[in-house]
């Protein structure tokens, strides 16, 4: 019976895990607890039974241990239609031990109701009242045997029944506590792919973007013979560098973005597209729990900027728990994408709102609020 418990509480959960208690020593005792009642039953043999007699009670009790032991792998094999053939016969043998061993025939009984706790957990209660009335009326019925009811063989196989229905509640508690852990490993896992995808769109979406207008501009500036033209390529070259080590900070999940660093950055990119930029010199009015994610939020804008405005004029706004990203560019918003996505994302798990949509008479406006609801009115 060790076994099919084994095989209930194994039944598709992940191997190896120290939770999985259903196994080793634990199976172990069970299995050897089990075989104990009917060498249990042949003391009830040597005490009622002689001669041909006795041996008949043994051989029916090893004759017990031998089903026992197909209807466990029965049952860990899931081969339910030969299980219930088995406990037939076991039953059989439980009915025919009775003159042999007599009330002590009765631990066999428990055996069998056992198996029904782990097969049958609907129709144990019937089965249970029915082998409890069995071991009371039994006796008290065959004068010979017993002055009264099988008290103590009644309370014996109630609690074994019981124990056994509990150890198979627990390992299928188990089990669903580790299916619940490999589901949370598993979504942990997909987190983070996610977080690294979108992390590296993030980043290299604004590097690689900044490395495209620098590079145009520097194929203009050495078309025209200008000097600058080499210090434009010295900034390309800069900023490809600086893209692998951020590529590399977000594979390692030790990234840094930082509200100043990125307005520093905004500033240069939008000199280079030839848009005229409006930024604040200073963070000190922002909230410091809320500098990272606004860095992040005029990353993202900036970028959206430069790819999709065509604005001659692009303006920051900075409060304590608002940052505003305006251009005077074609408006309309950008094609949906990762970046916007995982702003989103970002603002969300801080309790913000994001907001975005037109202005008059052209332009576009990206708006993130932190701890204060949109102003009405709004798309986002």
């Amino acid at each position: 019976m060790g076994e099919a418990v084994n095989a209930q509480a194994e039944g598709g959960s992940p191997g190896g895990d120290p939770l999985r208690w259903a196994i080793g020593w634990r199976r172990a005792t069970l299995a050897a607890g089990m075989f104990v009642y009917p060498f249990v039953c042949m003391v009830g043999v040597t005490q009622f039974s002689e001669g041909a007699a006795a041996f008949t009670g043994y051989t029916l009790a090893l004759a017990f241990c031998g089903l026992y032991a197909m209807a466990a792998v029965a049952f860990a094999r899931r081969f339910r239609r030969r299980l219930w053939f088995l406990l037939a016969g076991m039953f059989v043998v439980f009915a025919a031990e009775l003159p042999f061993a007599r009330t002590l025939a009765f631990y066999l009984l428990a055996v069998i109701v056992s198996f029904v706790a782990l097969t049958a957990p609907r129709r144990f209660p019937l089965v249970l009242g029915a082998a409890v009335a069995m071991t009371l009326l039994v006796p008290w019925a065959v004068r010979p045997w017993h002055t009264g009811p099988g008290w103590l063989e009644a309370v014996m196989l109630v609690f074994t029944a019981l124990v056994v229905r509990g150890y198979a509640e627990l390992a299928g508690a188990n089990l669903a506590l580790l299916e619940a852990r490999a589901e949370v490993a598993r979504l942990a896992s997909e987190a983070e792919r996610n977080r690294i995808a979108r992390d590296l769109h993030d980043l290299l979406g604004h590097s690689l973007t900044a490395i495209t207008v620098k590079s145009n501009l520097a194929r203009r500036l050495a078309e025209g013979g200008a000097e600058r033209a080499v210090a434009e390529i010295t900034e390309v070259e800069r900023l490809s560098r600086h893209a692998l080590g951020e590529v590399r900070a977000a594979v390692s999940g030790y990234r840094e973005v930082t509200l100043p660093g990125e307005l520093a950055r905004a500033r240069e990119l939008l000199r280079a597209a030839g848009v005229t930029a409006d930024l604040p010199s200073a963070v000190d009015v922002v909230d410091p729990a809320h500098r990272e994610l606004f860095g992040w939020v005029v990353r993202e804008g900036i970028t959206n900027v430069v790819r999709h405005a065509r604005a001659t004029r692009c303006t920051v706004t900075l409060s304590a728990a608002e940052v505003e990203i305006v251009d005077d560019g074609v408006g309309g918003a950008a094609a949906p994408g990762n970046g916007l996505t995982g702003l989103r994302e970002r603002v969300a798990a801080a309790g913000g709102e994001v907001e975005q949509g037109p202005v008059g008479p052209r332009g576009w406006r990206l708006r993130v609020t932190i701890g204060t609801p949109p102003s009405p009115g709004t798309s986002s």
